[in-house]
């Protein structure tokens, strides 16, 4: 049985060679597809089918996409919607997406095109579905954690969903911070609007203002077709703009520009576009420190910084270890079709006394490898990684000198890292020369 089995995919589109070749295309991929000519038929399915996505042509005779879009939006929350189209435009495009389209591709577009696009559509709606299961239990905002650390980052939450105001959130690499954007999102007003993540420290510097604020047809080479940016795509919902400490100075004055005027300049137009969007800023630096060094805006950093939240890191989470742990077993166990292991208590205390310099990123990690390689039903201190098992063994000694503990410390978080030594200096606190004359003291580089 295919895992697309119970997708149920809605196509509408008045061209019938159309509808033909995406309903093919979608079956060989095991969704179940749904054909309709016109929007009214389509809202007859609708009506009696539970269709999880929408795709829909713009130009139709009698009502046109816009339409179909508008009504999904307003009566079937739980659907999301790709819009297609044989008339690109970058004002099509927002347009679209202004209504609620959570994908718009033009025509003609490839096979991978498609499915990608519909993978995309339908990774939104799980996000989403997910989001509101979750709301009202015990895992607040779809976060797991009952800690006095958490406790403070839902409560900061829930004052910043009722408001537009810009949120900076902080904290260590692997604690959450896009989960937590997410959070904001889906529980604020522009829930059923698009949230768009960027990861600026991912983007060529290059080509970030492309990206970013989009361009149009001539602006450059190789600029065939105007595009929108990411701040267009994220219209009438949440842009989320990871690692904002990686962004250039010279993009630091444009993204000022954006915060305090709400509107982009495409390149190659002279003409400002207004913008309605939330903006969420991440980073795991600090920019304090940078700004001193020259490195940070301090006009930006004050125009980001209206609400922080800061993530506490996993190592300070106390038992919130353990029930991540517990549910981050639960979760792979269900996707892997495996029986949830029992976790040994000798295997517990190091997972709670561990220092986590990846956080819950390298928990998660951990857990799946241990699940994946585990024998039998059980998960022993045996299976747990080398440098965790030394760890452990170790911990409660304390006949060690300051000096091998320290050693050992660093041989933790090298291994943790793949041996990378710049991200080993960061998670230290110390230069990457200082590490190598400490490897060098205990004969390790």
């Amino acid at each position: 049985m295919s895992i697309h089995d119970k997708i149920k995919i809605l196509v509408v589109d008045d061209a019938l060679n159309t509808l033909e070749v995406i309903q093919r295309n979608l079956v060989l991929k095991g969704y179940q597809v749904f054909t309709a000519s016109e929007v009214s038929k389509a809202i007859e399915l609708l009506n009696s089918l539970e269709v999880n996505l929408v795709i829909t042509d713009l130009k139709m005779p009698k009502s046109s996409g816009m339409d179909l879009i508008k009504h999904v939006r307003e009566n079937f929350r739980n659907t999301e919607v790709m819009m297609i189209t044989g008339y690109p435009s970058i004002k099509g495009a927002v347009e679209a997406i202004r209504y609620g389209a959570d994908e718009y591709l033009p025509k003609p577009f490839t096979d991978e095109e498609l499915y990608l696009a519909v993978e995309r559509a339908l990774k939104k709606l799980r996000l989403r579905q997910t989001a509101k299961s979750e709301e009202g239990t015990d895992n607040h905002y779809g976060l797991i954690g009952d800690s006095s650390q958490m406790k403070k980052v839902y409560s900061a939450i829930t004052k910043t969903t009722s408001t537009n105001a810009t949120v900076l959130i902080t904290g260590e690499s692997g604690t959450g911070k896009e989960l937590v954007a997410r959070a904001i999102h889906y529980h604020s007003l522009r829930s059923s609007a698009p949230f768009v993540p960027v990861n600026c420290g991912a983007i060529p510097e290059d080509l970030l203002e492309s990206e970013l604020f989009g361009y149009m047809k001539g602006a450059f080479t190789g600029a065939s077709a105007s595009r929108a940016g990411f701040f267009q795509t994220a219209e009438g919902g949440t842009i989320f703009l990871d690692e904002i400490s990686e962004t250039p100075l010279a993009m630091q004055v444009k993204l000022l520009r954006v915060l305090q005027e709400r509107e982009v300049c495409m390149i190659g137009s002279s003409k400002p576009m207004k913008i309605d969007i939330r903006i969420i800023a991440a980073t795991n630096k600090n920019l304090t420190s940078l700004m001193d060094s020259g490195k940070f805006r301090e006009d930006l950093f004050y125009r980001l910084n209206v609400i922080t939240i800061d993530l506490p890191p996993l190592r300070d989470r106390g038992d919130d270890i353990l029930l991540l742990s517990s549910h981050l077993a639960e979760r792979t166990c269900r996707e892997l079709n495996k029986q949830v292991p029992v976790f040994s208590d000798g295997v517990l205390s190091a997972l709670r006394s561990y220092y986590w310099p990846g956080n819950v990123r390298e928990l998660e990690n951990m857990i799946l490898r241990m699940i994946v390689m585990k024998e039998g039903d059980k998960i022993d201190t045996t299976d747990l990684p080398p440098h965790m098992r030394f760890t452990h063994a170790r911990e409660m000694g304390l006949d060690r000198t300051l000096a091998e503990v320290e050693a050992e410390y660093i041989r933790n978080v090298l291994e943790s890292v793949d041996g990378n030594k710049t991200r080993a200096s960061e998670i230290l606190g110390i230069s990457r020369k200082t590490l190598r004359d400490k490897l060098k003291l205990s004969g390790k580089d």
